[in-house]
């Protein structure tokens, strides 16, 4: 063959035209959906950029080459880019560093043996990948030239951690791990599909009902599927074990019994009640509205606290005299304050008072629209009802129910426009709006991440800004300037403040975490769980130098509740997949810190008490680190039963069963102190039982039967405690002899009280 007359060049093209051409496909789907892994529609924009309000951006691939050649931009909002600033808007991200695992896996080795995930995040979320933050949190619009080709994506940066990784079947599969959303890990668990909704007494399950879908807890639910006959299962047949699941059955059914007795004299179960809104002794109510500014009022600023006091004199010179709201709000103070103490023999009596005056409250709101309920004292009043209603249990899983309609007086009101819009008004009440708008926020997005629900509410819904950090004392009705002080000077509002501040990212989780069409990436989780942890951080800062200004350990506490409990629903389907892809300790290690957090609080009495009373966010955030701990606890020994190391190395187990039999302690003092549903003092009785077990490597019989055992002695006890209190229930008053008790039926769904449920055990049961 003669190459005569042909260049190198020529020659390269002519072999090149015998070659099979190779085609790559180019990827058509937006960047936002090919960052999170969900299909795109490929609109313009597409709908999950629309629905997430995020910036949809194109590739542009040309027809041979697939060389970039334009990107086209749209935004799933028009407002992204136009938003106010408002006084309390946070700092641009803060670029985090890498992520810290701090120490092995019990159980799995040593670190160096994983994959490498501080590097996995720190490249995921490096700063040329994301866009700065507007002046409420969200991703500004970034400019067409950031698009580029030279840019790695995530597939790529995973790609490269996978050839790092030396391509072995483990590592890839972990790596490919990542890919998965949050959703699609909770469908995978159930079993179902990830578009399916699971109901539990006709509502759909919370993100703290996900982890009890865990296989850990199967021994639990066959133990109480045996007893309720609910289902066929292969375990607890023993003779033994079936008699004492019979007796389970019997003490389910009698502590339900007393339970409906209990709640029979509470005034939601009537249709009509003679409401009492007589006071408590003038010392008693002293007191207690005392404890509620030194508590709550710091936290929620609802009431301006000189014009309150203001009222409250007045209200005792002549109460008969005084309009109902007046009389409602001061109650209503009184109440929230006496949830931080206990009252000796007394309780009883003023928690009956209380329930009168929250019923009262609620009729009062609902009756007809009058003009007072648009009013600052009627926003005033709802504030404080929602807020009793979660501390006494009354209805308190339903509040994001009533937030809707706080939040729709609200707007009606223009709180969500800030004063400077509006016609001229005093400076107080300026402040007092700004004050009760920051409130709502607040109730708003506590209520959503415990009912699994969309928050209704976005920064493009409000632009009113932060309150000025002043003290009550320093403004009034003749004020006509007001100088604010500097934001590190402690005042009666900072700590609202400091709130305040870390709203726009625990708004962007409850997006992420409760819209229907958000997908929750891990690495999404990872940077979202940064923000927090240094939102907290400001808060813990702030307040550990002011502590001789007046902040409390109830104060640290609270914050420490409020902001940090966001964390566990964030990092919790991930959680449950640690032990399988060695990636996501961070989650599980991040949601035990936040769990053990919740159940060992810094000592303070009054935080201590609440903890024991209160229902609705209170009740949730216990509902969470009950579930993550028990869960951890026996993964745990069940992992170092079969690695051989179950005495070698016991320090990490023991921590968490000290943590769990604080739980047991603090789920009994929960029924001492009124709450009628047993079941998470039996659940955690009978964990314990199997853990024990395991440690003692029992045999099957013998490890079932401990485990019916614990369960029944735990309901023996639950039942002694709720036949007391029934005994010590006022009958219903004469006056309502022809009235009809509302419908009790078997799910405990009627009035205002649902039961502190732990169905995500057995979410098919129809226990209390």
């Amino acid at each position: 063959m003669s190459y005569e007359g042909i260049r190198p060049r020529d020659s390269a093209a002519a072999f090149m035209e015998r070659q099979p051409r190779r085609r790559r496909r180019p990827a058509l789907s937006c960047l936002e959906c090919r960052r999170r892994k969900i299909k795109c529609d490929r609109s313009d924009p597409c709908a999950h950029c629309v629905s997430a309000r995020s910036q949809c951006t194109y590739r542009i691939y040309g027809n041979d080459t697939g060389a970039q050649k334009q990107p086209r931009t749209h935004h799933g909002s028009p407002r992204r880019s136009t938003s106010t600033p408002s006084a309390y808007a946070p700092s641009p991200l803060a670029q985090a560093g890498p992520v810290s695992i701090g120490g092995p896996i019990p159980g799995h080795g040593t670190p160096g043996s994983w994959p490498p995930v501080a590097a996995m995040a720190a490249a995921a979320v490096a700063p040329e990948q994301q866009g700065t933050l507007d002046a409420f949190g969200r991703d500004d619009v970034q400019p067409p030239n950031r698009v580029s080709n030279s840019e790695p994506s995530i597939l790529e940066i995973l790609q490269r951690l996978e050839k790092l990784e030396g391509s072995s079947p483990a590592s890839s599969s972990s790596i490919h791990g990542l890919s998965e959303t949050g959703r699609h890990i909770l469908a995978r668990q159930t079993g179902v599909q990830s578009s399916q909704v699971i109901m539990n007494k006709t509502r759909t399950l919370r993100w703290s009902h996900w982890m009890g879908t865990a296989q850990e807890f199967e021994t639990i639910v066959n133990c109480i599927t045996a007893a309720t006959k609910s289902a066929k299962v292969d375990s607890f047949q023993a003779p033994e074990a079936q008699a004492v699941c019979a007796e389970i059955a019997d003490l389910l059914q009698k502590c339900k019994n007393i339970a409906r007795g209990i709640k029979l004299s509470r005034p939601s179960r009537w249709l009509s009640y003679p409401v009492e809104l007589a006071p408590p002794s003038r010392d008693v109510a002293d007191a207690m509205a005392a404890l509620y500014f030194r508590s709550f009022e710091s936290t929620h600023r609802i009431l301006h606290i000189p014009t309150f006091w203001t009222e409250y004199r007045r209200y005792w010179e002549a109460p008969e005299s005084v309009s109902n709201g007046l009389r409602l709000k001061v109650l209503l103070v009184v109440a929230i304050g006496s949830s931080l103490s206990s009252h000796g023999d007394a309780a009883t009596g003023l928690r009956n008072l209380v329930r009168q005056w929250v019923y009262a409250a609620e009729m009062w709101l609902s009756g007809p629209l009058e003009k007072d309920r648009l009013e600052i004292d009627g926003i005033q009043i709802h504030c404080l009802t929602i807020l009793a209603r979660q501390l006494f249990s009354i209805g308190g899983d339903l509040v994001w129910v009533s937030m809707g309609s706080l939040i729709h007086k609200a707007m009606q009101m223009g709180l969500n426009r800030d004063p400077k819009h509006l016609p001229p008004m005093p400076i107080l009440q300026a402040e007092r709006r700004r004050r009760l708008w920051a409130t709502i926020l607040e109730l708003t997005v506590q209520s959503s991440l415990d009912s699994a629900m969309p928050p209704r509410i976005s920064f493009q819904d409000f632009d009113t800004e932060a309150p000025s950090n002043c003290n009550d004392d320093e403004i009034d009705e003749s004020t006509t300037t007001l100088q604010p002080h500097p934001k590190d000077t402690y005042t009666a509002t900072s700590i609202q403040l400091l709130l305040l501040n870390s709203l726009p990212i625990r708004l962007r989780i409850l997006h992420l975490l409760n819209d229907l069409r958000s997908e929750l990436s891990y690495l999404d989780v990872l940077s979202l769980s940064s923000e927090v942890t240094e939102a907290y951080r400001t808060c813990a800062i702030f307040m550990n130098d002011h502590e001789q200004s007046g902040v409390t350990p109830f104060h640290r506490n609270l914050i420490d509740y409020l902001v940090r409990r966001f964390l566990i629903p964030l990092h919790c389907p991930f959680a449950s997949q640690a032990r399988s892809n060695p990636l996501f300790y961070y989650s599980l290690k991040t949601s035990m810190d936040a769990s053990l957090a919740i159940i060992s609080p810094e000592r303070d009495g009054a935080f201590a008490h609440l903890m024991a009373i209160g229902g609705g966010l209170f009740r949730e955030g216990i509902r969470y680190a009950l579930a993550v701990i028990s869960y951890e606890l026996i993964a745990q020994t069940q992992a170092q039963s079969r690695d051989g190391t179950l005495h070698r190395d016991p320090h990490y187990r023991e921590l968490l069963k000290s943590s769990m039999k604080d739980m047991i302690a603090l789920s009994l003092e929960r029924i001492q102190e009124g709450e009628t549903n047993i079941k998470s003092h039996m659940f955690l009785s009978m964990i314990m039982a199997q853990v024990e077990s395991i440690e003692q490597g029992l045999p099957r019989d013998v490890f079932e039967l401990r485990i019916a055992q614990r369960g029944r002695d735990s309901l023996e006890l639950c039942h002694e405690i709720l036949g007391r209190q029934l005994s010590n229930v006022p009958s219903p008053s004469t006056s309502n002899a022809g009235l009809t008790p509302l419908n009790v039926n078997s799910n405990g769904q009627d009035g205002f009280g649902f039961d502190f449920d732990i169905e995500f055990f057995l979410p098919e049961g129809d226990l209390l």
